[in-house]
């Protein structure tokens, strides 16, 4: 795996094999080997988890960074959230992102299958007609320095 430098600022959240980091400054790590991790508004909180997308994402952010006894939990929650938002979409495409999801959910790419459900996130947002807050975000938003190696 080659390194992967993050630019990390003042009061940035980073959750790394389960636990919680916060930034107290502006800073640059870099991760030297391979780790579960998730950070900024990657993150999401249980508060945030209020539609069938959102639930599915939080589940499957459970499966990846929580505690090793809380993964597997998450993703059967996961599995179970999945068949409550196709109950409730029409959309072929949103069916299409949520099968690949959790098809690399199932294969141990927990971090592949959010990226995937960000974007079933932001078309329920679309279709819901909710505007999505500065706070959010599809793929764009993370911030890499030199290095590059995905989290998985």
């Amino acid at each position: 795996m080659s390194n992967l430098v993050l630019e990390m600022r003042q009061g940035d959240m980073m959750v790394v094999n389960g636990a919680a980091i916060r930034f107290r400054t502006r800073t640059r790590i870099e991760l030297t080997a391979h780790a579960r991790f998730l950070f900024g508004r990657q993150i999401m909180a249980p508060h945030d988890a209020t539609t069938p997308a959102r639930r599915l994402y939080f589940a499957l952010q459970t499966a990846y960074i929580g505690e090793e006894s809380e993964r597997q939990a998450g993703l059967s929650e996961a599995r179970l959230r999945a068949a409550e938002f196709r109950a409730v979409t029409t959309s072929k495409m949103a069916m299409a992102l949520l099968d690949q999801a959790m098809a690399s959910a199932e294969a141990n790419k927990c971090y592949q299958a959010l990226r995937l459900v960000r974007r079933v996130v932001a078309h329920e947002d679309a279709v819901l007609g909710r505007p999505r807050s500065s706070g959010e975000q599809g793929e764009q938003g993370v911030r890499r320095g030199a290095g590059g190696a995905g989290a998985e």
